[in-house]
């Protein structure tokens, strides 16, 4: 079975914690003891030419500024660069709005975990300086790796699926995460249920950055004061 599924894009392997210094989200461990751990193809290389995992989160208090964003993968390809995106309102066959999305040349961590042949490694881009207000969103971090000649291009990446162990956050919406292939022939697919395999309810992705202050309540009354002055001015004109 482990064999069909990696055949099809799917993986079983381990995943583990990143530290929690800044992170806003995470959508939680690799859980090697859940009922169906397993991992889905997420990865731009010269075996699979695309595949992104969509992972949904939520943004709640008064927004947040993010910095950065990652995905646990196992991979045997070498991550030379990574295309993400953060985009609202993707549902079933429709990839929504697309908001930020770039290139950028990941840091690349090595968990120390490896199992089915894969190493585990945590990509993730920083630098980013982007303002979200409340609300849901998806984000993507997809490795790449594209040189012609270079062995390690022709390897294979897979993003983690997670029961929401040690999870970070607002919890990840269940069922709510979509794979876009066209390698796979799939347009914003709902990830759970793809190939006829329903274990791919979260997965391993994360959101670094810092929440927005919400004004301090002195600073709200002289406003408010202030805009009261104001229609005051009015009045007497």
């Amino acid at each position: 079975m482990k064999a069909f599924l990696a055949a099809c894009g799917l993986a079983v392997a381990l995943v583990a914690t990143p530290a929690s210094a800044g992170v806003l989200f995470y959508g939680g461990d690799f859980n090697p003891n859940s009922s169906n751990p397993n991992s889905l193809a997420n990865e731009q290389d010269l075996t699979v030419s695309q595949s992104a995992i969509y992972t949904p989160f939520v943004v709640g208090g008064s927004g947040w500024n993010v910095t950065g964003l990652f995905t646990v993968n196992q991979m045997s390809i070498t991550a030379l660069s990574a295309s993400w995106e953060i985009r609202s309102g993707v549902s079933a066959g429709d990839g929504g709005t697309l908001l930020f999305s770039g290139t950028s040349t990941p840091t690349v961590t090595d968990t120390g975990v490896s199992d089915f042949g894969y190493e585990d490694y945590q990509v993730e881009v920083t630098g980013l300086n982007i303002n979200l207000s409340p609300g849901n969103y998806w984000m993507s971090v997809v490795p790449i790796c594209l040189v012609a000649g270079n062995g390690s291009c022709d390897g294979r990446s897979f993003n983690a699926n997670t029961d929401g162990t040690n999870a970070i956050g607002t919890p990840e919406p269940l069922n709510k995460s979509f794979i876009n292939s066209s390698f796979f022939g799939a347009s914003f697919s709902n990830a759970q249920g793809f190939l006829g395999v329903n274990d791919f309810s979260e997965f391993s992705s994360g959101v670094l950055g810092d929440p927005v202050s919400a004004p301090e309540p002195g600073s709200m009354a002289l406003l408010g004061g202030g805009l009261l002055l104001l229609a005051g001015i009015r009045r007497r004109r």
